[in-house]
């Protein structure tokens, strides 16, 4: 349509019409330069049936999807036949990685990030990764994408006080232990961090160090898997059961 038919055409609305169609026209714009959005999608911890049906529209409706583990991803992606291309990401990535990202997204590429289980940016180098993006790129959409997380999974099962809980990670592998566990004895309020089949025995044995033998703690193994076990009592008391010292482990503690 040549410059003047366009004039014309706009001349003959009515104001109102033509307000309408210039704001038509300029939100058209703004879409054409808008970044892609980045959506954080929320993802099983363990039953590949804990997802919601938005999760896996947003997949599969994604230009790519960023993953901590690409194999661990794609059993999931097969799982509910998404072809959608990954790429990853996860806490050794670099600022090489981290500007390749950005570039899909200023190219308006519409990005989805899952971690392994569970919800990205919870003790997850997910959230070092929208505070990279929120500063390169100033109108960039970041949309949350709820489901699962172990965190809230164990507190509601626990049977702990949750109005008011803390979360402290996962335990330190080596340096620390001793001021991280001190921390946990001295907390205000219910609780509850992460550990490792390795050290999950450890772990309990240094708790009863500091726990008021009167505590109670809930300790989580493999939730929502098959083998999911729940472990109830005092430290000692647990300690004495012999847990099986396998899979992924959240520790509740009761204030």
């Amino acid at each position: 349509m040549s410059s003047f038919v366009y004039l014309s055409f706009v001349d003959g609305f009515s104001s109102q019409q033509t307000s309408i169609y210039l704001l038509f026209q300029s939100y058209s714009a703004i879409l054409i330069y808008m970044s892609g959005i980045f959506y954080i999608v929320a993802t099983p911890i363990g039953n590949l049936a804990d997802i919601t049906f938005r999760a896996i529209d947003t997949l599969k409706s994604a230009d790519l999807i960023l993953c901590e583990d690409t194999r661990v991803t794609q059993n999931l992606l097969n799982h509910y036949e998404i072809k959608i291309p990954t790429m990853s990401y996860h806490q050794h990535s670099d600022e090489k990685k981290v500007n390749e990202i950005k570039k899909l997204l200023e190219d308006g590429k519409n990005l989805a990030l899952v971690t392994d289980a569970g919800t990205p940016g919870i003790s997850d180098p997910g959230n070092k990764l929208i505070e990279d993006l929120r500063f390169k790129i100033d109108d960039l959409v970041i949309v949350p994408v709820p489901g699962v997380s172990a965190i809230t999974t164990a507190l509601s099962i626990s049977g702990f006080p949750t109005d008011k809980f803390t979360f402290m990670g996962f335990a330190p592998i080596k340096n620390k232990r001793k001021k991280f566990f001190s921390e946990v004895a001295d907390a205000e309020y219910t609780v509850a961090f992460y550990e490792s089949c390795h050290r999950i025995k450890k772990t309990l044995s240094e708790l009863a160090n500091v726990l008021d033998k009167k505590r109670k703690i809930c300790v989580c193994r493999e939730l929502t898997k098959k083998f999911e076990t729940i472990y109830r009592g005092s430290t000692q008391d647990i300690l004495n059961k012999k847990i099986l010292q396998k899979g992924e482990f959240v520790v509740i503690v009761s204030r």
